[in-house]
Parts: structure tokens; sequence; C-alpha cells
């Protein structure tokens, strides 16, 4: 009798528009069962495509709302992380462009010092850390950009001088990349080209080597 309702009430259901997945949550009846009972009443082709529009539209409000949800939590602790970082003492500022120019700056030539990268910030970071720590001023500063060909060589000089607030008259002329940028599957790590930053100072140039050999070395690795 039980099962009698059941049938009689996913029929009811099914009249009404319901999906399987909508009717199997009121009657917790397998999807077999379902199916056995529901044969020959199909859904309308038009109302397939609103169960579907309706199970994208709550796919999309699912994204948004865990977005946001990964948002908030970001947002706290890019604030508690914030309150234990700042304010960063000169040394600190100093041990933190040391880290960065071993990691991406030049190490080949002793006359000068000079760091490549596409993203700005890191840029405009080293910039800061030549500027208030080892006391260089921006006149002394050389840019060169990497571009591919069918970027706009004005539009990018424009761009990164802008960004850095150095002179155009400091930027040399760019190396352009036969390679096309469409084909670069990285994406928007390119959008601008690759900058590089130079000072030709000997002298600086020694005293940041010596610097990381010194952590080199204080840390077990061998002396080259």
């Amino acid at each position: 009798m039980a099962r009698f309702k059941d049938k009689q009430k996913a029929l009811e259901l099914r009249e009404q528009g319901q999906s399987y997945s909508q009717i199997k949550k009121v009657l917790k009846v397998s999807k077999g069962t379902l199916s056995s009972w529901l044969k020959d009443h199909p859904l309308s082709r038009e109302r397939i495509k609103q169960l579907r529009d309706w199970n994208e539209q709550r796919i999309e409000k699912f994204r948004r709302t865990m977005k946001e949800k990964r948002q908030k939590r970001l947002d706290l602790v890019y604030k508690e992380q914030k309150k234990f970082l700042l304010p960063i003492k000169n040394r600190e500022l100093f041990l933190i462009g040391l880290g960065l120019y071993w990691g991406e700056g030049s190490k080949y030539r002793m006359d000068n010092i000079s760091l490549s990268n596409t993203n700005p910030d890191i840029i405009k970071f080293y910039t800061h850390w030549l500027i208030d720590c080892l006391g260089i001023s921006k006149e002394k500063m050389r840019i060169s950009l990497h571009l591919y060909k069918d970027m706009d060589s004005k539009k990018e000089i424009s761009y990164w001088s802008n960004a850095l607030k150095i002179p155009k008259s400091n930027f040399c002329k760019p190396y352009i990349k036969k390679t096309s940028s469409e084909f670069i599957n990285h994406k928007g790590t390119f959008g601008h080209g690759t900058c590089n930053l130079r000072i030709g100072n000997s002298r600086l140039s020694e005293r940041i080597f010596m610097d990381l050999q010194i952590i080199a070395n204080e840390y077990g690795c061998k002396r080259a």
C-alpha cells in the first residue's frame, strides 16, 4: 500500500515537471524504481532545458558563494599577517631583497647587478630595494625590455615607465623576440614582456656577491 502511494506521489510530482533527482529527495526511493514507474512519463524538451539552465545557475551560484568565502578567509589571513609582518625594518628589507636577487638576479658578471622579471610588482620592489637599501638613484638605473613581435614597443615602454616611475630616457631599445605573444601559454604572465633593470657598479656588485656567499657558507653550502 505504501509503495502504491509512493508511485502515485511520484507520478504527481512528475506531472508537475520535477526531475528524478527532485523526486528522489521527496520519496527516498532508488533511481531504478523511479525509472520503472516513470518510463512512460518523460519530461518535455522545454522542461528539460529549464532544469538544465536551473542547474547551471545553481552551480554558478555555488561557485560565487565559495569564491566569496575564500575571499573572506584570505582577507582575514591578510589582516593577521599584516600585523605580524609590518613594519619591516631596514635590515629585514635588505635581506628580503638579497633573497630576491639570489633567486632572480644575474650572477654571471661582477661589474653590474641585473634582475629580470615579467611581474611588475617584483621589479617595483627591486627598484625600492636599490634606492632605500643600497642608495642607488633612479638616474643610474638602465632598463631594457624583452618583447614579442606583436607587442607595441612604445606602449610597453610607457607602461613600465609609469609603473616604475622611471623616465623613458632610462630605457634602452627593446629586444624583440620573433615569437608571437599569442603562442605563450602562461596566462597573463607575459602581458607586458620581460623587464630587465641593471646598474653598472662593480663595487656594489662585489658587495652583493659576497653577501650571498656569506649566507651560502653560513647554511652549509660549499664555496664555488
